[in-house]
């Protein structure tokens, strides 16, 4: 029999209260749960229920309880990878429910595919119920594994040497960190790696409608650049020039804008405030963890 691999879940969260609680516990009840749970929490003060639920779970040693001074995902996701005590860390979302295989299924994939991302299912809320046995196109809800060039933040594991290898992640994708995820994949095909899509390690996503990146606000309906900067910033640091070029027409050519043409400017305002944000990020520079190899130098 096939020795497990020891996994520490890392959850990123951001001004979540009851939601964050429910996830964790949901985490502990799993069939084969991980072999640590780091929580790592940017909110500036929680609910007093909140707060003492999750003192008493760190006292008790049922999670790491780190506080992170500012909101960042890539900071969080890269605290997490610092600090995790497992060869194999998989990333959470704070708003999930999971299936009771999930960790089972991550550790299972990584001791058949050496040296890969595992991505895990995803079912947001309007994939509940639906079949997509017969569906060839590829999306995170399917139920066919194979090999893919990205992955969804809120579900996939890796391992962490590697990972640090490769620096973690661009802490310069600020705010609700748009693409974040895109830049970490190019990297990691780019050395040589490869991305496994792994049905069996499902969540249901509950997509709260508070806290988390919602707290920017909507896309749509935004004037501030919070939503865009990702997108140009991926733009500049994979050559993807036509996405930097294309990404002002396509962000108001949507049915929303041609439903509410007032909203055309207060986007076009948004886009060009992303633009000349990633513009500034990259002059600067990548913003990763150093490698660990260049910490013994």
């Amino acid at each position: 029999m096939m020795t497990p691999i020891p996994v520490t879940i890392a959850i990123p969260t951001y001004r979540r209260e009851q939601v964050l609680l429910d996830t964790l516990a949901y985490l502990a009840a799993l069939e084969a749960p991980a072999a640590e749970i780091l929580v790592l929490d940017q909110t500036e003060l929680h609910e007093a229920a909140t707060e003492q639920a999750l003192r008493e779970m760190n006292e008790r040693g049922l999670i790491r309880w780190l506080r992170l001074p500012e909101p960042s995902i890539p900071t969080a996701m890269n605290q997490g990878l610092v600090h995790a005590k497992c060869p194999i860390v998989l990333f959470l979302d704070d708003d999930i429910r999971p299936e009771p295989g999930l960790v089972a299924a991550h550790g299972a994939a990584h001791a058949t595919y050496v040296d890969t991302l595992v991505a895990g299912r995803v079912l947001q809320p309007w994939d509940e119920g639906k079949d997509y046995s017969g569906d060839t196109r590829f999306h995170f809800a399917t139920g066919q594994g194979r090999w893919i060039s990205e992955f969804m933040g809120g579900n996939f594991s890796l391992p962490r040497s590697l990972a640090l290898a490769l620096g973690g992640f661009d802490e310069n994708f600020v705010r609700v960190a748009y693409r974040f995820e895109a830049e970490f994949a190019h990297r990691w095909l780019a050395r040589g790696h490869r991305i496994r899509f792994e049905p069996a390690a499902t969540l249901h996503h509950l997509k709260v409608v508070t806290g988390g990146t919602r707290t920017y606000g909507e896309h749509l309906t935004t004037w501030r650049p919070d939503h865009a900067v990702g997108a140009y910033y991926h733009g500049l640091r994979t050559g993807s020039l036509r996405e930097f070029v294309l990404r002002p027409v396509r962000a108001v050519a949507t049915r929303y804008h041609l439903r509410h043409p007032w909203r055309i400017a207060g986007t076009l305002l948004a886009e060009f405030g992303g633009m000349m944000w990633a513009i500034g990020l990259f002059v600067r520079g990548p913003k990763r963890i150093k490698p660990p190899q260049q910490d013994q130098a």
